[in-house]
């Protein structure tokens, strides 16, 4: 679970502020991440948490929690584009396995969900964290088959990444922050609290 955690903080040397699609959290090239999706994707969180005894996890809240999940969905965009290029493909068997060793891994299928709430991970979103990180793990075996030193597969595997992103143009809501190349992070700029409230139904 960490690494699914520590595979989207690659996605913070990737965004550039501003977004000119209504409606859209961030785009990738001509990929749309909406508003709705992350929204969806916080109110999850936010209502797994309800009834957890979470005082020993540490959870991102707020600002933080949603701008992680768009960071999430950036990044994994960007993964699928650059697996792509390379001809990197994750079936859903693969995915199928991977889940089910998750699963076994965290103590089995009752404790899935305080795992995916330490984890910070919406239910309905574990098959798409699984395949990205199938797919970086795949494009770090494909580096490493190059000749590409262990040592130096993050930082390999990163500029790939990045390098899809400047070719695609990736952009960000300023609702969701700025980037900010001296930190490599999305930094908050106008609150963005109506996205971390559930939604009423």
């Amino acid at each position: 679970m960490k690494k699914i955690l520590a595979i989207a903080a690659v996605a913070s040397a990737l965004l550039i502020s501003g977004c000119s699609q209504v409606g859209a959290a961030a785009t990738v090239g001509d990929v749309k991440i909406t508003q709705a999706k992350v929204q969806a994707s916080v109110d999850s969180i936010l209502a797994a948490r309800v009834g957890v005894d979470t005082s020993q996890m540490q959870l991102e809240t707020g600002e933080a929690l949603t701008r992680g999940q768009l960071r999430f969905f950036l990044l994994t965009a960007l993964l699928q584009a650059t697996a792509k290029d390379l001809k990197i493909t994750v079936t859903k068997a693969e995915i199928d396995t991977r889940r089910a060793s998750i699963t076994d891994q965290v103590g089995g299928a009752t404790a899935l969900p305080n795992a995916l709430v330490g984890a910070g991970i919406a239910a309905e979103n574990l098959d798409i964290y699984i395949e990205a990180i199938s797919l970086s793990d795949k494009i770090s075996k494909a580096l490493t088959a190059g000749g590409i030193a262990e040592a130096d597969i993050g930082a390999a595997v990163q500029k790939l990444v990045v390098d899809k992103a400047t070719k695609l143009g990736v952009t960000v809501n300023p609702r969701y922050g700025k980037w900010d190349a001296t930190v490599a992070d999305i930094i908050a700029t106008d609150p963005a609290s109506s996205a971390v409230t559930p939604a009423t139904k």
